[in-house]
């Protein structure tokens, strides 16, 4: 064995033979979600079927959100300069960053901190909660994960939140986060609901996942309508138009409905 040897404990590799954490790839094709595989990657465990359910509604509720998120914006323009897929792609992916899609991430070091603050003062998570949001007011920082520049009533919030409840993962993340909500509109004088942002970032915590992966779960979540936007520029679009970051319609089918 030479110097340079080093080791995996992801994926094993042999003649006719692939295994992700063990499990032969042909065994989880057609029997796990993708949702699931993801899972079972990062986490090296397959989950059971309800978490693999808040997973797969975790994806779907961020795979896209029109045309003026600043990751589509940067897909479109450089898919407008002639660029192939992967590039444009590679652009929308770059984009992703503290104030779009980061804010998972900031979210969850906030629920982790005021878990653990209420854990070594030994208070309730309300009064850890109210002491934290008042101190950060003081301070004037942002706590991520509350509000939207579109949506008061963000239906991804909600349904992100029941099937957390019924995957019967929902504990003292979630709960801080409700109550958060709550002491923020209490101290600063405004409704800042939980947004989907911050409702990931709950389940993602919940999940023990490293704050440090939550760019990860959104970046899998947005590439498909990447894609979508990147090929419909290309396809669509003339070739370095002047691209504007609000002014454009929508001719798709509106209000569908699953029977």
């Amino acid at each position: 064995m030479s110097e340079l040897h080093w080791d995996t404990e992801i994926t094993k590799i042999e003649p006719n033979k692939i295994q992700l954490r063990g499990y032969p790839i042909d065994y989880l094709m057609g029997k796990y979600s993708y949702p699931a595989v993801v899972y079972l990657a990062i986490k090296g465990e397959l989950p059971d079927e309800k978490v693999a359910k808040l997973m797969e509604t975790m994806l779907v509720s961020s795979v896209d959100h029109g045309a003026t998120p600043p990751s589509t914006l940067a897909a479109r323009t450089v898919a407008s300069t002639g660029a192939p897929l992967n590039a444009a792609i590679a652009a929308g992916i770059l984009a992703i960053n503290k104030f779009h899609g980061g804010a998972i991430e900031n979210c969850m070091i906030y629920l982790k901190e005021v878990k653990k603050y209420a854990e070594e003062k030994g208070i309730k998570i309300e009064d850890a909660v109210k002491e934290i949001v008042k101190e950060k007011k003081e301070k004037k920082q942002k706590i991520f994960g509350f509000g939207h520049r579109v949506h008061t009533n963000d239906p991804r919030t909600k349904k992100l939140l029941e099937e957390a409840e019924k995957a019967e993962v929902a504990g003292d993340y979630i709960k801080i986060l409700k109550e958060t909500e709550k002491a923020m509109e209490q101290t600063l004088g405004k409704h800042l609901p939980i947004n989907v942002d911050g409702a990931i970032a709950g389940i993602l915590c919940e999940l023990d996942f490293p704050h440090q992966l939550a760019n990860a779960f959104f970046i899998m979540a947005r590439i498909p309508g990447l894609v979508a936007h990147i090929y419909e520029e290309q396809t669509k679009m003339k070739p370095m138009r002047k691209i504007h970051p609000t002014d454009h319609g929508y001719t798709g089918p509106t209000d569908r409905h699953l029977k």
